[in-house]
């Protein structure tokens, strides 16, 4: 560890490229000027209950607030006696006036099948589901789980529970019976809702084979709801399953929502943690859906005419608050697709936003490199131009892929939004604001309203502008979690322990001189070498702004003399060769770019890397292999297990 700084983290990348809002941009913008961001922010900071009181105000409430936060630190009560319905919130109050004929979703599945839901018949299927699940005794707290492609009957299933006050959890339809029966279990979930199958590069994946495996081990499901999506063959069990076309087809559209307490839980949404199981993240409905609101409404600058289209599964957060709760409850139109996007070619993505004259695109800095991997002919076969606002989720990204994603996708034109929040979070927490902050390739800027962070030594100290350390959160947020189902004393011993008195993000960062923040990746995955304190991030953009690699991910191996040697796992671009020769050539980059102590040990190749089926880089599974230890802890989110094995075997390193 440094030891001037006390565990601070030694931040090497340099960038000094800068993108001002355009004039015309920032004229029609919802903040349109840095002084503007800058007098929301210092309001938020002095008066936190008097900004989210008026924030607030834009949602339909059943019941007022007595007050607007009971902060027991580490629990917080937001908007305290109020009461509310998601559901409502998300579709009713839309289906007043001329908005009710309004798109609200414009879906297109893997095959090519297209359909478009308007805001009043999302409220009819969500109401006569509601009604379904009143009728197989789900009451208000009871937990609902759904197990579905993305189709838009996953959106009206989350309203659906919501409607009548049954937090949901929702499990990506690619994990495995084993992570589903896990999570069923840890919530109790007393309805399933899944499909016979969904789409996925051609093939149909057998999401109901694996919900009757689950549920082999799970008792406390009473009845399983089966949406017809492929129409092939699955098993039934009769008084158990149902098929969602039958049950419905005999609902009544008339289920008016149930205003619940604004502390209500709204769902229960699992991610992994390093060792042991999944932890069962806990949101309730009023603090959730105003900071939802009001982040969509500054970091896409949403207006009624956009269409708006995230890349992200209902099954990650990004998905529940950035493609349902926050763009339905302001009312907008949102794109669903439910394949792959290289399927039945790489242009998928940008016909897509051909089609729907898509205005505001969402994605992953991972599904970014590898469109750059795919090459440039494919967006450019595409006319991209109804595209005015770009952004980014769900790790840092590096700069070169931020450049082409703007020059490429972007026409030049299109401000980006590096978001940086968490599922912990709710919702964003870093970003710029695209009529207002100056954008810097790699940076997410500056925190939103409501944000107060600090970067800090392991003892809590503040560290110097420029140096990085750990990301703390100082005041509470409305859409923060609350606590981890069923495990309060591990949600106070994650996230309120590290550093008294604030919420530990896990993340590293570092401020610079301009008041931009540099998001430094997981502290779990900072490299200490020689008794420096390294970033995997910095080094994973030096090696990706190499020509010759597409992707890149660094970990730490065990070393008697410097404590951690480097060891990068490297993509190459298509038509590029691994040798001795290009290992080389990549190590004396790094150097140039970072210097001397960043040089890579060991540059170890491989068609692909082992990630999430959300798309991130499992570092984790990465460190074990370098290492040469067997993987523990829960694997239940890899995409491809193959890609482990193969880096074992050093078949392709």
């Amino acid at each position: 560890m440094s030891s001037e700084h006390g565990g601070a983290i030694h931040s090497v990348l340099i960038e000094n490229r800068s993108f001002p809002p355009s004039a015309e941009f920032a004229s029609r913008a919802r903040v349109g000027s840095i002084e503007e961001y800058e007098r929301l922010w210092t309001r938020a900071k002095d008066d936190p209950e008097g900004f989210w009181g008026e924030i607030a105000a834009c949602l339909t409430w059943s019941k007022p607030w007595s007050r607007v936060l009971d902060w027991q630190p580490p629990h917080a009560r937001w908007f305290v006696d109020a009461t509310l319905n998601a559901a409502e919130n998300c579709v009713d109050r839309h289906c007043v006036g001329a908005n009710r004929n309004k798109a609200a979703i414009i879906w297109e599945g893997e095959p090519g099948d297209r359909r478009v839901l308007r805001y009043q018949d999302l409220e009819r299927e969500t109401a006569k589901l509601a009604n379904v699940l009143k009728r197989f005794g789900v009451r208000p707290g009871d937990v609902v789980a759904i197990y579905m492609p993305l189709v838009p009957e996953a959106v009206v299933a989350m309203l659906a529970c919501a409607r009548i006050g049954a937090p949901h959890t929702v499990v990506f339809g690619g994990f495995s019976a084993e992570a589903l029966a896990g999570r069923i279990q840890d919530c109790g979930a007393k309805v399933l809702l899944t499909a016979d199958g969904g789409w996925r590069r051609g093939k149909i994946v057998p999401l109901k084979e694996q919900a009757d495996l689950a549920l082999a081990t799970c008792p406390t499901v009473e009845n399983v709801i089966v949406y017809q999506r492929t129409a092939h063959k699955v098993g039934f069990e009769p008084g158990r399953d149902h098929w969602w076309h039958e049950v419905t087809a005999e609902a009544s559209p008339d289920c008016p929502p149930v205003a619940v307490d604004s502390e209500h839980p709204l769902f229960i949404l699992y991610t992994s943690g390093s060792t042991g199981k999944p932890k069962g993240i806990l949101h309730t409905t009023g603090g959730y859906l105003v900071g939802c609101h009001a982040t969509t409404g500054w970091v896409f600058d949403l207006r009624d005419d956009d269409t708006y289209f995230c890349t992200a599964d209902i099954g990650w957060i990004t998905g529940h608050s950035y493609v349902v709760y926050g763009p339905l409850a302001r009312g907008a139109t949102v794109v669903l697709y439910e394949g792959a996007p290289n399927w039945p070619d790489e242009a998928r993505f940008w016909k897509i936003i051909e089609d729907y004259r898509v205005s505001i695109l969402y994605t992953a800095p991972t599904a970014i490199r590898a469109f750059m991997k795919w090459g440039e002919q494919y967006p450019l076969r595409h006319d991209l131009s109804s595209l005015r606002l770009l952004g980014t989720v769900g790790e840092p990204i590096n700069p070169e892929a931020w450049i082409w994603y703007q020059r490429v996708i972007g026409g030049g034109r299109c401000p980006i939004v590096d978001t940086w929040w968490q599922t912990e979070t709710g919702a964003i927490m870093i970003s710029p604001l695209p009529g207002a902050t100056p954008t810097v390739p790699g940076s997410a800027t500056r925190p939103l309203p409501g944000v107060v962070p600090e970067i800090v030594t392991k003892d809590g100290k503040p560290v110097p502008v420029g140096h990085g350390g750990l990301l703390v959160i100082k005041q509470p947020w409305p859409a923060m979690l609350r606590t981890l189902h069923g495990d309060d004393d591990r949600y106070r011993a994650t996230y309120w322990s590290e550093i008294d008195g604030c919420y530990f993000t896990g993340d590293g960062a570092r401020r610079d001189e301009n008041g931009n923040y540099w998001i430094l990746g997981r502290v779990d995955d900072v490299l200490n070498v020689a008794g420096h304190r390294l970033s995997t991030m910095e080094i994973e953009s030096a090696l990706v702004s190499h020509a010759r690699v597409a992707e890149a991910a660094v970990v730490g191996r065990p070393d008697d003399i410097r404590g951690q040697a480097i060891v990068a796992f490297v993509t190459l671009e298509s038509g590029q060769s691994p040798s001795e020769a290009v290992r080389q050539e990549l190590r004396a980059h790094v150097v140039k770019e970072i210097g001397a102590l960043a040089r890579p040990d060991d540059i170890r190749f491989s068609e692909s890397l082992p990630k999430t089926r959300s798309g991130k880089i499992m570092r984790r599974l990465l460190r074990d292999v370098a290492a040469g230890r067997e993987t523990v802890g829960d694997t239940s989110t890899i995409e491809d297990f193959s890609v482990l094995a193969r880096l074992r075997s050093d078949d392709e390193v």
